[in-house]
């Protein structure tokens, strides 16, 4: 089976190392928010908006690998795409990492299908990774962050904890569609973005741990292709 082979920089407790992990299963976890209650109420907003209603919640979309990528400029049709902060988490060589990814989407086809829409954006991914297992103990002193950047000037577009989702073993426990092993990569939810999703001419983001005081932090320039008719 193929898969797609990125190069990531691996921080551990007291070792940092460059390696070339290949990913073969790319699955994205969408609603996986732990309040129920606010859940619902998003859902339907976004039924008001042509978004179709999950099938079930947490939901799980299977993604092409080749979608992951860590090149700095995203190209995609039409100025109707935008980005979303996700934490990732990698299984390879028998480690389990945390990392940082963005579920960039394309929001006129994503009122059509979901899994459609996921699977036509690339998605960036940052190069560092923590091991799992090292953070695990504060997990929910974690937090995520994302900006919008439009001519310049750098708007807050999310930003909450890591808590708004539901605990990482949890989100891969309901995946049943094929053995998580090595050689997977689940982006695990996202947040509501703070003045309502919209586009942006770059996005960066970010993931804190302020108990060992360290952030990974990616971001990419969206470059706009014309649509011919």
């Amino acid at each position: 089976m193929s898969g797609k082979t990125l190069t990531f920089t691996i921080h551990g407790a007291e070792t940092t190392r460059e390696e070339a992990l290949t990913i073969r299963t790319f699955v994205i976890a969408g609603w996986t928010g732990r309040d129920k209650k606010a859940l619902e109420e998003h859902i339907r907003e976004l039924e008001e908006l042509g978004v179709p209603r999950p099938a079930t919640t947490p939901i799980y979309y299977r993604i092409a690998s080749a979608r992951l990528t860590q090149d700095e400029t995203l190209e995609h049709t039409g100025g109707d795409s935008s980005g979303e902060v996700e934490f990732v988490v990698l299984q390879a060589n028998g480690q389990r990492y945390l990392g940082l990814a963005s579920d960039h989407t394309d929001r006129v086809v994503e009122t059509h299908g979901i899994a459609i829409s996921k699977q036509i954006c690339d998605k960036p991914i940052a190069r560092d990774l923590w091991l799992l297992d090292d953070v695990l103990g504060h997990w929910d002193q974690l937090i995520l962050r994302s900006w919008a950047v439009n001519g310049g000037k750098r708007e807050l577009y999310q930003q909450g904890p890591v808590t708004a989702m539901l605990p990482p073993q949890d989100i891969l426990d309901g995946f049943r569609d094929v053995p998580l092993e090595n050689g997977s990569a689940m982006l695990c939810g996202t947040l509501a973005a703070i003045g309502g999703i919209r586009p942006a001419e770059r996005f960066e983001f970010e993931l804190e741990d302020p108990v060992l005081q360290r952030t990974i932090r990616h971001g990419y320039d969206i470059a706009v292709l014309p649509v011919a008719g």
